[in-house]
């Protein structure tokens, strides 16, 4: 198997860094709701950018590594398509005028994508200093897979998180935001308005969601560069998905039991693989257990992508997800937003 050239990653990040540079500067200098076209371009642009960077892997390294990407993509990618509606939640809870909410978006997704970057350079270390941490990743995504089976915690989003409720009483705050300003002036006052809220709370939500998937996209690859390039591509188009698919996010009724799916076969592949190069001295003797088996990039990457596909074609043809109804507070902010365009 080839190694990543440096050149190569060092080209992709600095490649991709502009690209993210230029979608914020356009989210700034022109806040607006997009239309259905254009996001539906922009995620096209986004999906096509990934396959290119896929064949680019391919080709500069071989099949193995560009599976690995694949499959950690389509893995993260699926997994911020389920924590899309929790972001939408939030947007409503806090009455975000829609024309900026791309912009509380963006900021999300890079102080996300910091924060990944530090997580994903430790795990990095920990992986390569320390194999059995393989036996505690893939324990914790076979008890996260549970967990989510089980349709628990779908109220988790009204409650406020305790960081935030302290924030608001150190800081002096406004009630209305001042178009998409941090600060603004009550009665000769500086103070903040409610989008450092917003912006902190996107930042902590998604940065909770990468506890499930780090771990899980480790289970696929140990290429920290491929990590980071994964989650990347599924966050750059994550705020464009956001308004294309608004509503439709509960009519995917089975993607939480896919996502659920697939969290506990790479729990299982982790176990398998931490059982595989074992060295913890009271299990085996210490000794690699020959006989686990390491499951092949290929069959990883066909049970993700044949997993989302059956669970997305199920929910596009049950007749319990065309019953299905928008959630009460989405309804509210569709209906402003049309309010406001008129």
């Amino acid at each position: 198997m080839l190694e990543l050239p440096v050149w190569f990653e060092v080209g992709s990040l600095v490649v991709l860094g502009l690209i993210l540079l230029i979608d914020l500067l356009l989210v700034v200098r022109r806040p607006h709701e997009p239309s259905m076209k254009e996001a539906g371009l922009w995620v096209a642009f986004y999906v096509s950018l990934a396959l290119v960077f896929a064949g680019a892997m391919f080709a500069f390294t071989g099949p193995e590594y560009g599976g690995q990407f694949v499959a950690g993509w389509v893995t993260e990618y699926s997994l911020s398509i389920d924590n899309l509606f929790v972001f939408i939640i939030i947007m409503a809870r806090f009455s975000v005028p829609r024309k900026y909410q791309q912009e509380v978006l963006m900021v999300g997704i890079i102080i996300a994508l910091i924060l990944r970057g530090i997580f994903i350079l430790l795990g990095a270390i920990v992986i390569e200093q320390f194999s059995w941490v393989f036996y505690i990743f893939g324990a914790f995504l076979l008890w996260t897979a549970w967990k989510q089976a089980q349709d628990e915690g779908e109220d988790e989003e009204d409650r406020e998180n305790p960081l935030i409720a302290k924030i608001r009483k150190v800081f002096p705050m406004s009630e209305n935001f001042d178009g998409n300003k941090l600060r603004t002036t009550v009665d000769g006052k500086r103070v903040f308005t409610p989008m450092l809220i917003v912006f902190i709370t996107i930042g902590l939500t998604d940065l909770l969601f990468a506890v499930d998937s780090i771990p899980a996209i480790f289970g696929l690859t140990q290429s920290p560069f491929i990590v980071f390039t994964a989650n990347l591509f599924a966050l750059m188009g994550l705020r464009q998905l956001y308004f294309l698919l608004g509503g439709l996010m509960n009519r995917l009724i089975y993607l939480k039991h896919a996502l659920s799916f697939i969290l506990a076969f790479i729990g299982v592949k982790l176990v398998l693989h931490a059982m595989h190069v074992n060295e913890l001295p009271f299990i085996n003797g210490g000794q690699h257990i020959e006989w686990a088996p390491e499951i092949p990039t290929f069959v990883s990457l066909a049970v993700i992508v044949g997993t989302i596909v059956i669970a997305v074609i199920a929910s596009l043809v049950s007749s319990k997800a065309k019953e299905a109804h928008l959630d009460p507070r989405l309804e509210d902010d569709i209906r402003k937003s049309h309010s406001d365009a008129e």
